[in-house]
């Protein structure tokens, strides 16, 4: 089959806007997938995918479709997440592609994902096909939508199929539109291999399964190939073809969407966005994009148990094989004992792979309030690099502390732009610019500390607009500002699990927060548990939790007033001893108030 037969395209949009059941659709319609074999979600592998109805891992499933004009051709589809934080592996799958099909909900219109992964088709130099889906809904308004993509893409009103993905409805104008307006691949067969990976998993068998795209030359299996970024070079186990599930093939050609199944034993030597070329034979330049993908959010994880650590680490080696931008080291915590210092590329990688160890590995875990990357700038012109609280050199010996700021889109609906404007400013945010893209709705532009955003900041974005807004960011960079460590002190002792960087504006009322919610949490003892706020070298809030109180007067019957004064002095000689060698535990939801505080 030559190239003209050939069309690489993927599938963009906002979370929940009917991508992964557009390309059910798809499946069904081409006899991808028997109907017995029929599912939802058919390219979602995961179970978390499947119960939370968002795509976290790109894949792709090769069809073949006989089109109007009598001709069979190829189709490649690349299903991408839409969450943000999996844009490096949304950017790598349109690298991967000629065309995108950009699906826009009937009833929500565009929002903030919509155009960021719009943006990035159109830096990609893709051919963007515009659907609206979801007009089933009883609130669908098509034609005010296709309105509003006309105007951003300049696509005649007309032209854009309507189509709804759950009932089947207009599919085929959808299969018709890429045969016709996705231009074929290009490249040379004969050219050197140059082949992209856009994703990677680890199969036990095989070792790394890489996803690519063949964009010159040619893969025979009994090729020696070189990974241009990491240095290795590697014979395939196998190579083939998704149809979605895993098929051989006796070769790949310049155009096709394929696997390699390398052998290698971690994802870390195989990475997304690296290029393959032959060993023998190799091509002069990589393909441009490859970068390493950076956590973003760091936190510690710990088991409830002592015990349980050998098979965290266990579990967490696992799991980076089919995930490399996890991130894990060893750390102890005075009050946590050991766990690992983890990181994520932001909240929502963190929530997946926190519901991963609990459910797939039936761990009971403690996970610690969020923190960021922070360029420590000392004295002496030294630059460090933290990610916990804990390592914060000493307040005299620091010049300058950085933190990383964001580029913040939100996308609103009009009548929420005072309360919107009220949340970002109270997280130091900075108003850039504004947008109009629809009559009544508004892009708003800012730039804010991630620091600020991490954790509870969606949650309230959507409780402040019933669910309307939507927003993306993107890393801008470090800034300095005046930061200082919160620490809280239990009895007296610091607890590190606890600690969190705040602006120093904000550490008083933070500090105060965190105690009033910590008092009612920490279980009462049988001495008095003081709990302070302690920042910028003073404490700023104390509390104290009260002692459980034994009656010691309840036997002394009358008698002179000096007898009863001798007691009580003997109780609260016994309470200071105790406090002494006393033991305060912690419970766990001490840990999660400090991602509550600031909810009020």
């Amino acid at each position: 089959m030559t190239t003209d037969h050939i069309r690489n395209f993927c599938i963009i949009a906002h979370i929940d806007h009917g991508k992964s059941t557009l390309a059910d659709r798809l499946l069904h319609l081409t006899g991808t997938v028997p109907d017995r074999d029929t599912t939802e979600q058919i390219l979602d592998s995961m179970d978390l995918e499947r119960e939370k109805g968002v795509t976290i891992k790109a894949s792709a499933v090769r069809m073949n479709y006989t089109a109007r004009d009598g001709k069979t051709y190829e189709l490649n589809l690349i299903d991408t997440p839409g969450h943000v934080d999996f844009g490096y592996e949304v950017s790598r799958a349109l690298a991967a592609c000629e065309g995108a099909i950009l699906v826009v909900d009937a009833s929500q219109g565009i929002e903030a994902q919509t155009l960021a992964n719009l943006y990035g088709a159109l830096e990609a130099d893709l051919e963007v096909l515009p659907v609206i889906n979801k007009i089933d809904l009883p609130s669908a308004q098509p034609d005010e939508v296709a309105q509003e993509i006309s105007n951003l893409l300049g696509t005649p009103v007309d032209e854009i199929p309507r189509i709804s993905a759950k009932d089947g409805l207009n599919i085929e104008t959808v299969l018709e539109m890429v045969v016709q307006q996705v231009p074929p691949p290009q490249g040379e067969e004969a050219a050197p291999l140059r082949a992209l990976i856009f994703d990677s998993h680890y199969d036990p068998y095989k070792g790394v399964v890489a996803y690519v795209r063949v964009m010159e030359g040619r893969i025979a299996p009994t090729d020696v190939l070189h990974l241009m970024a990491t240095g290795f070079d590697l014979k395939p186990v196998e190579i083939g073809i998704f149809a979605p599930d895993l098929r051989p093939v006796d070769r790949l050609v310049a155009g096709e969407v394929g696997y390699i199944a390398t052998g290698l034993k971690t994802v870390h030597e195989c990475r997304v966005g690296d290029t393959i070329t032959h060993a023998v034979n190799p091509a002069a330049q990589p393909l441009p994009g490859y970068r390493q993908v950076k956590p973003m959010v760091f936190a510690g994880i710990y088991p409830v148990e002592n015990d349980d650590y050998q098979d965290l680490k266990e579990s967490l080696e696992k799991l980076q094989l089919n995930d490399a931008s996890l991130t894990y080291q060893p750390e102890t915590s005075q009050a946590l004992k050991f766990g690992f210092r983890c990181g994520f590329l932001g909240m929502f990688h963190m929530e997946i792979i926190q519901e991963r160890l609990e459910r797939e590995y039936d761990l009971d875990i403690l996970v610690t309030s969020p923190s960021v990357e922070y360029e420590v700038v000392m004295q002496t012109g030294e630059v460090i690099i933290i990610d916990s609280p804990v390592d914060l050199p000493d307040e005299m010996l620091i010049a300058q502390v950085r933190e990383p700021w964001m580029k913040l889109e939100i996308f609103t609906p009009t009548e929420f732009y005072g309360v919107i404007m009220e949340l970002v400013k109270k997280k130091r945010g900075v108003f850039i610019s504004q947008d109009y893209p629809a009559h009544d709705r508004v892009q708003l532009n800012f730039e804010i500390p991630l620091s600020e955003l991490i954790v509870d900041f969606f949650d309230q974005l959507k409780s402040k607009t019933r669910g309307y807004a939507s927003m993306d960011y993107q890393f801008v960079e470090y800034r300095p500002d005046d930061l200082v460590k919160l620490q809280i002190l239990v009895n007296d002792e610091p607890v590190d699990a606890l600690a969190s960087i705040v602006h120093r504006d904000d550490a008083y009322h933070k500090g105060q927060a965190l105690i009033s919610r910590l008092k009612d949490l920490i279980p009462r003892q049988l001495f008095l548990v003081p709990i302070q706020a302690y920042a910028a070298g003073r404490v700023i809030s104390r509390a104290n939790v009260k002692p459980l109180r034994k009656d010691v007067l309840a036997k002394c019957y009358g008698g002179d007033i000096s007898r009863k004064k001798k007691l009580l002095e003997k109780q609260k000689k016994g309470k200071k001893r105790m406090k002494m060698v006393g033991n305060v535990e912690i419970p766990q939801e001490a840990f999660m108030a400090i991602l509550r505080v600031g909810e009020e």
